[in-house]
C-alpha cells in the first residue's frame, strides 16, 4: 500500500480526521496520478466529476512532494474555502509538517499610507464616509493580516475602500514611509516563504504579465502549479495580456493627484486645473457614450464624430495633466508616482486609440457612471506556452468540466498545451438513480420573441411539482428580468432575483428559506455549492451559447473564419457544452441529493450538434413527460 492509499483508505488518517468520510476510489487514483506527474516532471489535464474529491486528491500528493507548490482557483471565495477549510483538516491528518499562505491581489489589504491620506485630505468626505473611514482605521489598529474581508462591518465591495486599499498605479512601494508595516509586503514575504501557497487565477495571471512589478515574481522555485477550475483560465489570462484603461482609472488619477496637490503642490495652481479639466472632459465623454450599459465594438467610437473628439480631447487633457506632474514630481514621492502613472496611462490610451495592426481585439464597455476601453489579444496560446517553457514546474490543470465528447483537444489548444497528459474520472453520484432529466414536448424555437413566456407553461407545473426548491438559469439578464415579471403571480414560493441583492446573500436566503426559487445568469451557473433539498430542481433556458453580437467573440470568430477554420465547431460548440456542464453541476452535490434537471432549448434534439450536448450530460434517466417528474417528487402519489 502505498503512502497515498493509507492516507485515503478507510482506516486512514483522513478517516480519522473526517467523521463519516468514505474512500473514493476516482479520488485515490486521481492523487495517484498527480502523483506521478509531479514525480516525472509530466504536466496533466486532470478532469474529475462532482463528488470525486478533487481538492484533497491534488493537495495531498503535493505536499507529499516535498517541493514548494502554488495552487490557483478560480474565485477568492474558494480560496478562502481551501485555505480555511481544507488545508487545515489536511495538516491535522497528515504527520508531514508544511507551511502554507494565502495571498490575494492588493486590492485586498489595507493601505495604512493612503487611508491616512484620505483622513488627512482638504477634499473632504461626508458624514457618512468619515465614520467608514474612521472605523476602518480602528479596525487597522487590530487586524494582522490587513486582508479587508476581515473588516465585516463595511462591505468589501464599497467604494471608500479605494481610499484605504492601493492598486498597481498608486502604490508607493520601497519608497511608501509605512512600508515596513505594509500587510501586502508581509504577505508576500510570507507567500515566498511557503510550501503551499494559494492564489487565484487573476492574481497568478497578474503576475504573468509583470502588471504588479516590484514585489518579485511568485513562480521562480515552484516545483508544481495547480490551477483549479482550470476551464475559467483562458479567459482570466486574456485579459491581463491585453490594456484596459478607464474613465474610473483617469478620474483616480485625478482625484488621488489633487490630494497630493493641497498636500505639497498648493503654489502650482495650474496642476489642479488639469486635474478638473480631465475630470471634466471624462464626464463629458461618458455622457456621449449614450445612457444603455452595454459592451460594443471599436468600429461604433470610429464612426462617431463626437465619441472620437472626446477621447482625443481626454488623450490632450491628460498630457496636459501629465506635463504639470513633471513640474511638480520633485516636491513629494505622492506626487513623482502619480507623474509615473500619468505617464503608463497616456502611453496605454494612445495604444488603444491608435492600434490598426490586426491582431487585438479593441472595444469598449460602457458602465453606470463610467467607461472603459480595452485591448484584448485575438489569441494567447503561444504567449501562454512560452510562459510556461519560462520555469521548470510542472502543470496540473483540474476541473469538473475540461472536455468536450471526452476530448480534451479544446481546453489545450487554448492554452497552447502539447506536451501534456491527460485523465478523466466520472462523478461517484448515481445519477440514474439520483436525478432525471426532463426534455417536454412541444418547446418554442429558442429564436421566438415571446420565447420565455412561452416557456412558463412548461417550468411552471415543474416549479410546483419541485415545491419551490430550484435554480432557474438564464443565458442573458433580458431573459432573466422577463422571466421574474411572469413568474411573480405564477409562484406562491420565494422568488429571488440576482442583481436584487449580493450573491451571498441570495445563497443563505435560497439555502434558509429550504423552498425558493433563484434566477440566475453567468455567476450561479459555476461555484455555487447548495447540498440538500434546498436544491432540488436546475432549470436552463437556452443551451449556453455566447452572445454572437459581443465584440470580443466576433472578433475572434471572424478571425477564425480568415484562418480557415470553423468558429462554430471549433469554438462557441465547446465553450458551450462546457457552459452547460458547469450549470448542470450545480445539481447533484453529494450522495444523499436527488433532482430533476430541465432544459428548455428543443436544438437539444432537433439539431445534428445537439447529441454533443446529450454526451456531455451525466448518465441521468431521461424522460419527455411531465408526470414522470411529478412521480419523481412524489413516488408515493399514484399517477
Amino acid at each position: 500500500m502505498t503512502e497515498l492509499d493509507a492516507f485515503f483508505a478507510q482506516d486512514g488518517a483522513l478517516a480519522r480526521t473526517i467523521a463519516g468520510y468514505q474512500p473514493r476510489s476516482s479520488q485515490i487514483a486521481m492523487a495517484q496520478t498527480i502523483s506521478d506527474a509531479i514525480a516525472n516532471q509530466q504536466h496533466l489535464i486532470a478532469e474529475a466529476g462532482t463528488g470525486t474529491g478533487k481538492t484533497f486528491a491534488y493537495l495531498v500528493p503535493a505536499i507529499l512532494s516535498g517541493g514548494k507548490t502554488i495552487v490557483s482557483t478560480g474565485t477568492k471565495n474558494l480560496q478562502d474555502q481551501l485555505f480555511n477549510n481544507d488545508l487545515p483538516i489536511i495538516r491535522k491528518a497528515l504527520k508531514k509538517p508544511f507551511t502554507a499562505a494565502l495571498l490575494k491581489g492588493r486590492s485586498n489589504y489595507l493601505c495604512s499610507y493612503r487611508l491616512d491620506n484620505a483622513l488627512a485630505s482638504a477634499l473632504g468626505f461626508n458624514k457618512e464616509e468619515v465614520t467608514t473611514l474612521t472605523k476602518i482605521k480602528s479596525w487597522s489598529k487590530r487586524t494582522q493580516s490587513g486582508d479587508i474581508s476581515e473588516m465585516t462591518e463595511t462591505n468589501e465591495a464599497d467604494p471608500l475602500w479605494y481610499q484605504a486599499t492601493s492598486t498597481a498605479d498608486n502604490c508607493l512601494g520601497q519608497d511608501c514611509p509605512d512600508y515596513a508595516e505594509c500587510f501586502l509586503v508581509k504577505a508576500r514575504k510570507k507567500a515566498q516563504a511557503s510550501d503551499i501557497l494559494v492564489v487565484n487565477h487573476h492574481l497568478l495571471c497578474a503576475d504573468w504579465s509583470i502588471r504588479d512589478s516590484g514585489f518579485g515574481e511568485l513562480l521562480p522555485h515552484v516545483q508544481t502549479v495547480i490551477i483549479d477550475e482550470a476551464h475559467q483560465l483562458a479567459d482570466t489570462a486574456s485579459n491581463f495580456l491585453g490594456i484596459n484603461i478607464g474613465g474610473k482609472q483617469l478620474g483616480d488619477l485625478a482625484s488621488d493627484t489633487l490630494i497630493e496637490y493641497f498636500k505639497d503642490a498648493t503654489d502650482i495652481p495650474a496642476l489642479r486645473t488639469a486635474c478638473e479639466d480631465l475630470e471634466h472632459e471624462l464626464k463629458d465623454v461618458r455622457l456621449a457614450f449614450g445612457m444603455e450599459q452595454k459592451r460594443g465594438e471599436w468600429r461604433d467610437i470610429e464612426q462617431n464624430p463626437k465619441l472620437l473628439g472626446g477621447l482625443n480631447a481626454v488623450k490632450e487633457q491628460l498630457q496636459r495633466l501629465t506635463e504639470q506632474l513633471l513640474v511638480a514630481s520633485v516636491k513629494s514621492k505622492g506626487l513623482d508616482n502619480c507623474f509615473k502613472r500619468a505617464e503608463e496611462l497616456n502611453r496605454d490610451f494612445a495604444i488603444i486609440l491608435e492600434d490598426n495592426s490586426g491582431k487585438w481585439i479593441r472595444w469598449y464597455e460602457i458602465h453606470k457612471k463610467t467607461f472603459s476601453l480595452s485591448r484584448t489579444p485575438l489569441d494567447i496560446a503561444a504567449e501562454f506556452r512560452m510562459f510556461m517553457q519560462q520555469h521548470t514546474s510542472t502543470w496540473v490543470f483540474t476541473s469538473a468540466t475540461l472536455s468536450v465528447g471526452h476530448k480534451f483537444d479544446h481546453f489545450a489548444n487554448n492554452l497552447g498545451l502539447s506536451d501534456y497528459a491527460s485523465a478523466s474520472w466520472e462523478s461517484p453520484f448515481d445519477y440514474a438513480r439520483q436525478s432525471l432529466f426532463y426534455h417536454p414536448r412541444g418547446l418554442p424555437k429558442p429564436d421566438d420573441d415571446n420565447f420565455i413566456a412561452l416557456i412558463m407553461d412548461f417550468v411552471v407545473p415543474v416549479l410546483q411539482a419541485s415545491q419551490g426548491r430550484a435554480f432557474f438559469l438564464f443565458t442573458s439578464h433580458r431573459a432573466l428580468q422577463q422571466a421574474a415579471g411572469l413568474l411573480k403571480d405564477k409562484l406562491s414560493y420565494p422568488l429571488l432575483v440576482q442583481g436584487s441583492q449580493p450573491k451571498s446573500l441570495l445563497l443563505q436566503q435560497f439555502k434558509s428559506k429550504g423552498n425558493a426559487v433563484l434566477l440566475g445568469t453567468a455567476s450561479f451557473w459555476e461555484g455555487v455549492d447548495v447540498r440538500g433539498e434546498a436544491l432540488s430542481c436546475v432549470i436552463i433556458d437556452k443551451l449556453p451559447f455566447s452572445s454572437p453580437s459581443d465584440p470580443v467573440l466576433k472578433a475572434r470568430l471572424d478571425a477564425m473564419t480568415q484562418q480557415g477554420r470553423n468558429p462554430f465547431f471549433n469554438y462557441q460548440l465547446p465553450n458551450a457544452v462546457i457552459t452547460l456542464r458547469q450549470g448542470i453541476g450545480r445539481l447533484i452535490r453529494d450522495v444523499t441529493d436527488r433532482g430533476v434537471l430541465m432544459v428548455c432549448d428543443p436544438r437539444l434534439l432537433k439539431r445534428s450538434y445537439g447529441q454533443i450536448f446529450l454526451d456531455s450530460v451525466p448518465p441521468m434517466k431521461r424522460t419527455r413527460e411531465l408526470a414522470d417528474v411529478q412521480a419523481f417528487f412524489n413516488p408515493e402519489k399514484p399517477s
